[in-house]
């Protein structure tokens, strides 16, 4: 059985990663069996072999592999026998894309809100690391970043509106059934789930009624995770 190592909040069973949510999905997509281990901020020493501080970390055979993009390509390429996770070359491209556009748009957005209840769902010897850490990157406080966030909302759900007309179109963004592409966007609204009751969606939005499909998939992988009702 393969070994992904995954983010951990203060309960061992909340795992909040966007990207170790796009990994566990791909691995399922796959059908490939994994034991999930978790793992926090302060245990950095645990993932030396794979030659960096961050999860995923995926085990296999011996074989440490890191960073869901990287993961995701190894899967391909070690598993293809089992159903693709892109559909072909070009369905890689496309999802590169998908992969740059929610590292650098989608979650700095969705981080607006949640970043306050991260911190509070984070492991006790987790907070003064996190706190120190993202308060020198952002420039303030926790407390001061998010408070904003009602007046965010709005504006954050039109930047979504090339991603609601793709899915009014179809059910999934690969097509009739869910590619990569859903795993790495989904990911991101996971995220947000997991670790904050804050309603980013609108019950009656088209990516509300795909998300609840990304939910019920691989017999609810998502929805039976540790976090918040969502419309």
């Amino acid at each position: 059985m393969l070994e992904l190592y995954d983010l951990a909040g203060a309960e061992e069973d909340r795992r909040f990663s966007p990207f170790c949510w796009r990994t566990r999905l791909a691995l399922a997509h796959k059908g490939l069996p994994v034991a999930t281990i978790p793992w926090r901020f302060s245990e950095k020493q645990r993932l030396a072999p794979s030659g960096q501080g961050r999860v995923p970390v995926l085990v296999d055979n011996g074989r440490w592999i890191a960073d869901s993009w990287a993961i995701a390509t190894y899967l391909e390429t070690t598993y293809p026998e089992r159903p693709s996770l892109f559909g072909g070359g070009a369905g890689l491209a496309l999802s590169r894309f998908y992969n740059n556009w929610a590292d650098s748009v989608l979650q700095p957005a969705l981080i607006r809100f949640n970043l306050l209840d991260i911190w509070r769902h984070v492991a006790p010897e987790d907070r003064d690391y996190f706190r120190r850490s993202r308060e020198d990157r952002f420039g303030t406080s926790l407390e001061a970043f998010v408070a904003d966030r009602d007046q965010r909302l709005e504006s954050f759900r039109q930047s979504l509106m090339p991603l609601r007309l793709t899915l009014q179109a179809q059910p999934f963004l690969g097509g009739e059934a869910p590619l990569y592409a859903d795993y790495i966007v989904f990911g991101a609204f996971q995220w947000a789930r997991c670790i904050s009751d804050y309603q980013v969606l609108a019950a009656d939005d088209p990516i509300a009624a795909w998300r609840r499909r990304m939910l019920g998939l691989f017999d609810g992988l998502a929805a039976k995770a540790k976090g918040y009702a969502v419309s």
